[in-house]
């Protein structure tokens, strides 16, 4: 039997077991449960709807108008309430507060979001880097070099947790004590391929682990395009690293611009086939990488002006949280030009330090680069 709209108002929760009733339905994907939601207002309202309304909305046929209708039992989705709960695991419906806005913002966004782990407001100063699962010692070197190098500028490393690619970009990024997340094409508890187990584990307590799956679900062929979508979607850009002709990592490449974000592509032997997919997103205008800062100055200008302390500075859109170490070469770096030799005596860390914190900086526009070794504070 159907919750009356009393309970939903009494059990702030129940709205979100109509929506997860709404979504274990075979047929209801993110753009009909959005139609729906558009059509009849709520989760509850289109699962008491009737067949003939319920087939009025794009997508709807006869068959699952009547699989909607028929949905009255709340058992599955109890079960996977409970669970989430005794497994640590978040439930975010679109238009929670903590769902990733970048991800809200695309086409087709997931209807729920199963998140092992914590997503924090700096995740939103994300990149994900994907490829080849046959990759070379070449690309893996590649991968876990930028994403080492992208950590410790400030970026959360989002990736899929396949073999390849996608283990070294996790692996540079928990190298480098920064965050990272992987988007599952299966259940955050079915994780795939069984090896990962311990990588997961390492990603869960560095970042998150995140599906639109149910926990359990095994993972199928025609769920990674869709996982993919989410990878890209929550990020700024995409960083493929080793792709051959009819790799997934093109298919991220392709939802990215879709979807609006940066296209980036590490190039490699022109005599490899791993090398195929990176050199014609080049050619087609993608934007070669080479090393770190190739990709932190192309993500320089998706930065917007802010307030704080009653001054506007420029930063991205993650949350303006600095640590001991950025707050003592920010407190260094004076309004006016200030020269590296400078900044190293006033913050007291050695030069290295010193550089990748600038960086990070940099790329949240608090400081502005007059020349090599000059900078002023903005």
């Amino acid at each position: 039997m159907h919750l009356a709209e009393s309970d939903v108002a009494k059990d702030p929760s129940a709205d979100l077991r109509f929506a997860m009733q709404l979504s274990l339905i075979s047929g209801v994907g993110p753009k009909v449960f959005a139609d729906l939601i558009e059509q009849f207002g709520s989760p509850q309202a289109a699962l008491a709807a009737g067949p003939a309304a319920l087939q009025q909305v794009p997508g709807v046929g006869t068959k699952l108008a009547r699989a909607i209708v028929s949905a009255e039992s709340f058992d599955e989705v109890d079960s996977a309430i409970a669970l989430c709960a005794k497994n640590s695991i978040a439930i975010l419906q679109r238009g929670h507060e903590n769902y990733p806005k970048l991800l809200f913002e695309i086409y087709d966004p997931p209807n729920l979001l199963y998140v092992q782990g914590k997503l924090e407001p700096v995740d939103e100063l994300a990149i994900a880097i994907v490829g080849s699962r046959h990759a070379t010692n070449y690309g893996l070197t590649q991968a876990e070099k930028l994403a080492r190098g992208l950590s410790l500028a400030g970026l959360t490393i989002v990736s899929g947790l396949a073999r390849g690619i996608d283990q070294a970009a996790h692996r540079g990024a928990l190298a480098a004590g920064g965050r990272t997340i992987a988007v599952l094409g299966g259940g955050v508890l079915n994780i795939y391929p069984p090896e990962n187990a311990g990588l997961s584990k390492e990603v869960r307590n560095q970042g998150a682990l995140i599906s639109e799956a149910h926990p359990m679900s095994a993972p199928k062929s025609g769920s990674f395009p869709q996982r993919n979508r989410i990878i890209s979607g929550m990020c700024l850009g995409v960083i493929i690293v080793e792709a051959a002709q009819k790799s997934g990592a093109l298919i991220t490449a392709r939802l990215g611009n879709e979807q609006g974000r940066e296209v980036f592509a590490v190039p490699g032997r022109v005599d490899s086939r791993l090398s195929v997919g990176c050199h014609r997103l080049i050619r087609d205008g993608a934007k070669l990488v080479q090393t770190v800062d190739d990709v932190l100055e192309e993500l320089g200008p998706l930065a917007t002006p802010i307030r704080v302390d009653s001054q506007q500075v420029m930063r991205n859109p993650a949350e303006l949280k600095l640590n001991e170490q950025e707050t003592a070469v920010l407190q260094a770096i004076d309004t006016h030009p200030t020269d590296m030799d400078t900044i190293v005596s006033k913050s007291g860390l050695p030069i290295a330090r010193v550089l990748s914190t600038i960086s990070v900086l940099e790329i949240r526009r608090l400081v502005r680069r007059l020349s090599g070794s000059t900078l002023i504070r903005l």
